[in-house]
């Protein structure tokens, strides 16, 4: 079987590994609760190895994954526009911008907190590599100031071909592309994308000044579209709400963006931005989620607010929601805290990670670290069985994944 880690979660798994390595101080090698050791670095190299897995586009020569090859290269021919390239979603065909920027992100944060680990790991160009796929294609889609591509292919007519997208029919098929304007905005996926770059553009400042410089721009350009033309994007993308629709609203991707541009800029004109987010959308801003992933962002603004600024009221604001989720929400019998039916491991993952992230500024750090590793532990194989594929004790051996589907 391809081995190659299987949608467990949109970037949490890669980050909250590190995370908790490094609070260990052994970023190769920590120790699970339950069954003994496990070898993150490995898992880390397959969880890499899944985003490569994913990659629509041109494929580059030094490719990881032998199987794959290039595919979709008349993305975007329909309006006249390049829109090769990004990450496939889940194990289909449809490239939908709102998660993947949401899954950039994340990746991006994992990766400004824990450089040092991955390098360590020997992974640190596989994850900038990961990054810069997914930060390419958002440049090439924010075609001007006040337009950007949010998503290729059709969601129910993509969904009902099987097989690989090397084998999607090279003529007469030619996938839509839809676009947010002013005509109608699309705070929530313009925000989250200008988070994602702007969280990369602090990714690459060392290693890639020049792109990292371009990121930022595009990200800041991003947040003002966001925040002056107002809409959820499915007012103006309509597939995309059978799909992704952002059932938090858009307040908390106009914060996360700025917050995001605050610590990327160190520009004491996003933090007025947050705090003017705070006031209009204090209620969610201020309360307490119940999942943080692609679409709910409030505990990320406010544990990454608790990092940047160290304000008090920000790390009381990420407590309350982390012991929440430590203390209160539902688990199941073996520990996995359960926040959904749809992508169990996801929000296990995504959770640890944000709260792992409290446990970084000094929130709780002992409960946190603690409920942290179950949960790593839990989706490596403490109970029995990972649930990575390729990587430990009877890891799962048939995905539902187009890409790797072998016809003969």
């Amino acid at each position: 079987m391809n081995q190659v880690l299987f949608t467990l979660c949109v970037g949490a798994l890669v980050s909250s590994i590190y995370a908790y390595s490094t609070y260990k101080a052994q970023p190769e090698l920590a120790r699970g609760v339950g069954n003994g050791n496990y070898n993150y670095s490995a898992v880390i190299h397959a969880s890499l190895l899944f985003y490569e897995a994913q990659r629509s586009g041109k494929l580059p020569a030094d490719k990881r994954i032998p199987w794959r090859g290039d595919s979709m290269l008349d993305d975007g021919k329909t309006v006249g526009k390049d829109l090769t390239g990004g990450y496939f979603d889940a194990g289909d065909l449809v490239k939908f911008g709102f998660p993947m920027a949401a899954t950039m992100t994340i990746l991006s944060w994992g990766l400004v907190d824990y450089e040092d680990a991955y390098q360590k790991a020997g992974e640190l160009e596989n994850m900038r590599n990961a990054i810069k796929w997914g930060t390419d294609y958002f440049l090439k889609c924010h075609t001007s100031d006040n337009e950007f591509y949010g998503q290729v292919g059709n969601g129910n007519k993509d969904h009902a071909v099987w097989g690989r997208p090397e084998d999607w029919p090279k003529t007469g098929k030619v996938r839509p592309a839809y676009k947010v304007t002013t005509a109608q905005g699309g705070t929530d996926l313009l925000g989250e994308t200008s988070a994602a770059l702007a969280a990369a553009s602090i990714a690459f400042a060392k290693s890639d000044p020049t792109y990292s410089a371009t990121l930022l721009t595009h990200a800041k350009s991003l947040y003002t579209f966001a925040d002056k033309h107002r809409s959820t994007y499915t007012a103006e993308i309509t597939d995309a709400a059978n799909f992704y629709k952002s059932w938090s609203g858009f307040g908390d991707e106009l914060a996360w963006a700025a917050t995001w541009l605050l610590r990327a800029t160190n520009d004491s004109h996003y933090k007025a931005e947050v705090d003017k987010h705070f006031n209009e959308f204090g209620k969610q801003l201020m309360g307490k989620s119940t999942q943080f992933g692609w679409d709910d962002k409030t505990a990320g603004v406010q544990v990454l607010l608790a990092e940047v600024t160290g304000d008090q009221k920000y790390k009381t604001l990420a407590q309350t929601f982390c012991d929440w989720i430590v203390n209160t929400a539902p688990k199941t019998p073996k520990g996995m805290v359960y926040l959904d039916q749809w992508g169990t491991l996801r929000h296990a993952g995504n959770v640890a990670f944000v709260c792992l992230q409290a446990a970084k500024v000094g929130v709780n750090p002992d409960a946190y670290r603690k409920f942290g590793e179950k949960q790593i532990g839990y989706i490596l194989g403490d109970t029995g069985r990972s649930f990575v594929v390729g990587v430990g004790v009877n890891p799962p051996a048939h995905p539902h994944h187009r890409a790797s589907y072998d016809k003969k």
